[in-house]
């Protein structure tokens, strides 16, 4: 069985793992022990500042030391830094496109018990929209990983995007890298092309078994970059599968599924089902039932790629 790890950990421990390597400074609005920016904090305590329960006050002090070269990370969770402080993400940091990045944790509705008001599916949507703004979504802990130090590198506005729940780690932490805009085929196929990001993959991953059983051929892409999307892989996967399922923890208005449906729709139109909350929020609950219930199952993405596939 493979390993699980939560995304939001691998986050913490990056930042504590190239704090000896790069310079750069951590805020968190009073959630370090949840947004694991805690391990960083015991390491670096002189880097690290926690600005209280004041998330568009965090964003605008993010910014205010971005503009002396820092490179800064500020956290909380998703609902709170997209949502709480999405006016001062896009006037202080998206508008003069200054280097902050925003390590928003505990999205979507694998946060489980703390119900609609934590359970953020709308994030991607709102930092989509910001101009210049990039919004990465990984899969796993090595994926998280090589996100953060990619980051490091990085000069400009991003929102990496982290979920609270253990998820399996996919890929090899030795070979593994990250690169900006390019989605990842992990299983290859031609009837149908399943796009998961986030803890989706792994759930795409399934789908393709149960298909592959039936005698359907599902590529399965990992898509971490949400923007900006790899458009020039996702026209090739329409020519070669003609069908595309989408997979989502948010929203699938203003997501992945609709980034997806309109780069095909620019490039070589396919059918394009997404598999996402139908414009509802989330509710308490165990996050297996949660899934059930939100369709977030194997058998679920399955189906819809039986039903694209028809639509060909």
């Amino acid at each position: 069985m493979a390993e699980k790890i939560a995304t939001r950990e691998a986050y913490g421990n990056a930042l504590a793992e190239f704090g000896e390597k790069y310079d750069f400074v951590v805020l968190d609005a009073d959630l370090a022990a949840a947004t694991k920016t805690g391990t960083f904090k015991k390491k670096f305590p002189d880097r690290f500042f926690d600005c209280g329960i004041a998330e568009g006050n965090m964003i605008s002090v993010a910014a205010g030391i971005a503009t002396t070269g820092m490179n800064v990370f500020a956290s909380s969770f998703a609902m709170f830094a997209a949502g709480r402080a999405f006016e001062q993400i896009r006037n202080s940091i998206g508008y003069p496109h200054l280097n902050v990045k925003i390590g928003a944790t505990h999205a979507g509705i694998t946060v489980g018990e703390d119900g609609a008001t934590h359970q953020c599916l709308e994030d991607i949507a709102l930092m989509r929209t910001i101009p210049g703004m990039v919004v990465i979504n990984p899969a796993d802990a090595v994926e998280a990983r090589a996100v953060v130090e990619w980051a490091l590198n990085y000069k400009g506005p991003a929102y990496m995007r982290f979920g609270r729940a253990a998820v399996p780690v996919i890929f090899d932490k030795e070979t593994y890298k990250f690169e900006l805009g390019k989605n990842r085929r992990l299983r290859d196929g031609k009837d149908v092309t399943i796009y998961a990001s986030g803890f989706t993959v792994g759930l795409a991953l399934d789908a393709a078994e149960l298909l592959a059983a039936e005698g359907i051929s599902a590529r399965v892409v990992n898509v971490a970059t949400i923007k900006p999307l790899d458009v020039d892989e996702i026209a090739s996967s329409a020519a070669e599968t003609g069908a595309f399922v989408t997979v989502e923890e948010h929203n699938v208005i203003g997501g992945l599924g609709e980034a997806v449906a309109a780069a095909a729709a620019q490039t070589r139109p396919v059918p394009v089902l997404r598999v996402g909350t139908e414009d509802v929020f989330g509710k308490s609950g165990k996050v297996p039932a949660l899934l059930e219930a939100y369709g977030l199952t194997p058998a679920n993405v399955a189906a819809k790629a039986k039903a694209a596939i028809a639509l060909k």
